[in-house]
């Protein structure tokens, strides 16, 4: 071997190693086996993966084709791997009939879950990613209909409807983080982009300015900031390190004046930024 993820070839030169086949099964969306499978398969940053997904496999007749691409895998150069979490008994039992590694995390928890709960689970398909919880479905739609509303400042039409106010310079991250937790978590959320005038004044923006308990900070680094602005509007002032530098400056000011918390989005995802905020005003 000549390095993590990399193999020597016949003249002695490294190669890396054919990208593994990986699958990601379900009866549903397939979204909690690609993330439950994500979140291992980013532990092995030296290796290639080939991902595929294949969702809504709600018959054995459909389990049985899916096994015949999983056994097909199998005969390739790279062994497979394949997540599950279909949670019908017969479509499961099938997928469990493949030759390929399969992992299963409906079958590795559901058991011990039920034994605790001290009752058996309805063991259907649809039931997270659906519309089996229509209230908790509905709030969602109209946190997502509220974010794109409100988005950058658009609308500040029933701003004190907000649960949460994102403010920050532009190209900080806010919108994604908005629809993240729109729609994830069903969070009315608005977004409100501070510009020049408002670098200017110790105040608060007037049209957030009685809303400083629901508002959160989100700043950046001046360099990824710049970076970022760049690839919008390239070599302008809007993106120079030194308008950068200034905005987060008196942002952070204005955060700090106000008893405003704040993230910093240039080493988090979008997911771990929502999960500060949750928690934030969870604990307020």
């Amino acid at each position: 071997m000549s390095g993590r993820g990399e193999a020597l070839s016949d003249e002695g030169l490294a190669v890396p190693h054919a990208p593994v086949p990986v699958f990601f099964l379900s009866d549903s969306t397939g979204i909690s086996a690609e993330t439950m499978g994500n979140a291992l398969l980013i532990q092995f940053p030296d290796l290639r993966f080939e991902r595929r997904l294949i969702p809504f496999i709600s018959s054995v007749e459909e389990a049985r084709k899916v096994v015949a691409i999983l056994d097909k895998a199998m005969d390739g150069p790279v062994t497979p791997l394949a997540f599950t979490t279909a949670a019908v008994d017969e479509v499961r039992l099938e997928l469990q009939k493949t030759r390929c590694p399969l992992i299963d995390f409906f079958d590795m928890h559901m058991q011990r879950v039920e034994s605790i709960l001290g009752t058996k689970g309805m063991r259907v398909a649809a039931r997270l990613h659906g519309v089996g919880d229509i209230v908790r479905y509905n709030t969602r739609m109209a946190a997502v209909e509220y974010a794109i509303e409100h988005d950058d400042g658009q609308s500040l039409r029933a701003l004190d409807k907000a649960d949460v106010i994102l403010v920050a310079p532009s190209r900080c991250g806010k919108t994604p983080t908005t629809m993240y937790l729109a729609l994830q978590h069903g969070v009315f959320v608005a977004n409100y982009p501070l510009v020049e005038e408002d670098f200017e004044e110790a105040q608060l923006p007037r049209p957030i300015r009685n809303l400083g308990e629901r508002c959160f900070g989100i700043v950046t680094t001046p360099a990824r900031l710049s970076q970022v602005r760049n690839e919008r509007r390239p070599n302008s002032k809007y993106a120079s390190l030194e308008q950068c530098t200034y905005e987060l400056r008196r942002a952070e000011s204005l955060f700090r004046a106000h008893r405003i918390p704040t993230v910093n989005s240039s080493a988090k995802s979008v997911e771990e930024m929502s999960t500060v905020i949750l928690q934030t005003f969870k604990n307020a």
